[in-house]
């Protein structure tokens, strides 16, 4: 890590127990404005379906809202589940957003289904689920952003034609992904928050393999990964039993709201549970003190070799989200970036 630590966001707009979906979407709209005060780089949403604790479903029609109601800040997918849509599509709605913030969008993008596989097939029926479509749905998505698409009938063009392209980034929570990133040139967001033990050397075999592209003339990694930054201990220990209660429920397919720390105080977790927090789960989270979150995160950025960290939380109370993020900006002293 040879550059300072730049601080990102990615926002699921959790639902709480006895919350509404509104009231999550708007508190998703209230971060990101805050966020561009404090200094963070970029702020993504994410794409997921038929999960009732999580609002966001349609990261690009939220971004929409999100980059009008901020000033600088990037606003991105985090992200589009390639899988779920037609290339065309997509490349037509980011570079309609390019085209309205210019400069300001980021184009996020996953193979996983964002839900269960269900859902995955009623959103696009002719998803096969396979390495070999996701490959193609790239490929496709290259030659809209370039004007190069077409048939024996005539070019294909993804309007609005834009002067600018979206910065593409491939998040990836194995080393397969990483290698399509390297070879499309896009940026490469690793998912810790999804798998604790993605290795740092798929970093690693990013950069050595990375081919310059129109949108990034260099590689470009961040860690993305859960984030609980509280003024206390004992605060930050409150609101890591929230977050490990729901990753637990999350493990037996319970969707539900996120749970108020007075109702699970005393939930004792089975010896099973203990397990999976403690070998699965514990990786994918970082909590503590401003202090200790700083310490840990500036660790893990030099262990992943990346100068951004994207942070994700959940919590049962908004004021609890917004002051993980507050904390944060406030230890690393953020300040507003230039774009890259």
């Amino acid at each position: 890590m040879s550059k300072p630590l730049r601080l990102s966001i990615l926002d699921q707009s959790p639902v709480r127990k006895g919350g509404s979906a509104r009231n999550a979407l708007q508190q998703t709209i209230t971060v990101a404005k805050k966020a561009d005060q404090w200094g963070y780089t970029r702020f993504w949403v994410s794409e997921h379906h038929n999960a009732a604790a999580i609002a966001g479903s349609a990261p690009e029609v939220l971004m929409v809202k999100l980059a009008d109601e901020t000033e600088r800040i990037r606003v991105g997918s985090g992200g589009i589940m390639l899988p779920n849509h037609s290339a065309l599509k997509v490349a037509e709605n980011f570079r309609l957003l390019e085209s309205l913030f210019p400069g300001r969008i980021d184009l996020g993008m996953g193979r996983a289904p964002g839900g269960d596989r269900i859902s995955s097939a009623l959103l696009n029926p002719s998803n096969d689920f396979s390495e070999q479509s996701y490959r193609q749905q790239l490929d496709y998505l290259q030659t809209f952003f370039t004007d190069s698409a077409g048939t024996q009938y005539g070019p294909i063009l993804a309007v609005p034609q834009a002067d600018t392209i979206p910065a593409q980034w491939i998040l990836s929570s194995s080393g397969g992904s990483s290698q399509l990133a390297a070879q499309y040139g896009m940026g490469l967001a690793v998912a810790r928050f999804i798998n604790g033990q993605v290795s740092p050397q798929i970093v690693e075999q990013y950069k050595r393999s990375f081919r310059p592209s129109e949108m990034m003339a260099e590689p470009a990694a961040l860690l993305a990964l859960f984030v609980i930054c509280a003024d206390t201990e004992e605060k930050a220990r409150q609101l890591r039993k929230v977050l490990d209660y729901r990753l637990v429920q999350m493990d037996k397919g319970r969707f539900e709201g996120v749970d108020d720390y007075e109702t699970i105080k005393d939930y004792e977790f089975t010896l099973a549970e203990e397990d999976r927090l403690r070998y699965v789960h514990a990786d994918r989270v970082v909590s503590g003190t401003p202090d200790q979150v700083k310490e840990e995160l500036t660790r893990l950025a030099i262990e992943y070799d990346v100068d951004e960290i994207m942070a994700s939380t959940m919590t049962y109370h908004f004021e609890d989200r917004l002051r993980t993020f507050e904390l944060l900006a406030e230890a690393f002293e953020t300040v507003a970036p230039v774009h890259n």
